[in-house]
């Protein structure tokens, strides 16, 4: 299979697992508490600065192919911020427990093993340009924010064709050239990414210590499956 294929095959269950967290179940249903949200968007802040800082400096050539300015986030965020927090939001938001979790994987990542920012990406970006028109449209009729603020964050004025994108997307991870030890690693890593948003979506609703046990045993699992497999190609070679 190709890369784009084998990440969605190998996310199946942690995308289904995400989509079932209390918060985003309620998101969906039209269940949206403004100060959860606020912080959320918040969070987001940090992750994307974190990723988008790292990806636009790294040397790294995988990453560099999969680059997109028109997919960043981090100045839609500040807009939306400045509406949901006033013109001092920046000395006003601060990273929760999960979100400096999230930070520093992304960070450690970049000094590593920076071709697996590349699962980070796949993880938010092809998640927000999938979901995000549905996720606009609840978050404006239960949030009512004045028209043209506070929804920023979904918008891609930039990408006029969210398919077509998302196609050329996924042709470009198909001609990185990874390796199966690669692909493998990337994999695990997008589970990861998964399950750290999972975290920060139950910590918003007061379940972060169930969350972040769930999250190191599981990523745990993960590494040591990838070493099994990695010894198994290294044997058969």
């Amino acid at each position: 299979m190709t890369l784009s294929l084998e990440l969605k095959e190998g996310t199946k269950e942690s995308h289904s697992a995400a989509e079932n967290t209390k918060f985003v179940a309620a998101f969906l249903r039209g269940v949206l508490n403004p100060e959860e949200y606020r912080k959320l968007l918040a969070n987001f802040y940090f992750v994307y600065s974190a990723m988008e800082d790292a990806i636009s400096s790294t040397e790294d050539p995988m990453v560099k192919a999969i680059r997109s300015e028109d997919l960043e986030r981090k100045e839609s965020l500040a807009k939306d911020l400045e509406y949901y927090y006033g013109s001092y939001w920046e000395k006003t938001i601060k990273p929760t427990e999960a979100c400096d979790t999230y930070v520093s994987r992304i960070k450690q990542l970049a000094d590593t093993d920076p071709y697996l920012l590349i699962a980070h990406h796949y993880t938010r970006y092809i998640g927000d340009l999938s979901g995000g028109k549905v996720l606009r449209e609840i978050a404006a009729r239960v949030l009512t924010p004045p028209v043209g603020v506070g929804l920023s964050f979904y918008d891609f004025p930039s990408i006029p064709n969210a398919k077509e994108f998302k196609n050329n997307y996924r042709s470009s991870l198909d001609l990185l050239g990874c390796d199966e030890q690669q692909v493998n690693a990337m994999i695990t890593e997008a589970n990861y990414a998964f399950r750290l948003n999972m975290y920060m979506f139950e910590e918003i609703q007061g379940k972060a210590s169930q969350s972040f046990l769930r999250l190191m045993w599981s990523y745990a699992k993960q590494v040591l499956g990838e070493l099994i497999v990695s010894k198994r190609f290294r044997n058969e070679t």
